[in-house]
C-alpha cells in the first residue's frame, strides 16, 4: 500500500485546471465584449444617412 500513498500524494500536489480555465474564460468574456461593441456599432444612427 505504500505506492498508493505516494500516487495519492502527487495527485493531491497537482493544481487543475484552475488558472487555464480562468484564462479562457477572460479572454472569452472579453472577446464577447469586443465582438458586441463591433457588431452594435454598426446598428448606431448619427443622422448623418443621407
Amino acid at each position: 500500500m505504500p505506492h498508493t500513498a505516494v500516487i495519492l500524494a502527487a495527485v493531491s500536489e497537482e493544481q487543475g485546471p484552475g488558472n487555464t480555465l480562468r484564462v479562457v474564460l477572460l479572454a472569452a468574456l472579453v472577446g464577447a465584449a469586443l465582438l458586441a461593441w463591433f457588431l452594435l456599432r454598426g446598428y448606431r444612427n448619427d443622422d448623418n444617412n443621407d
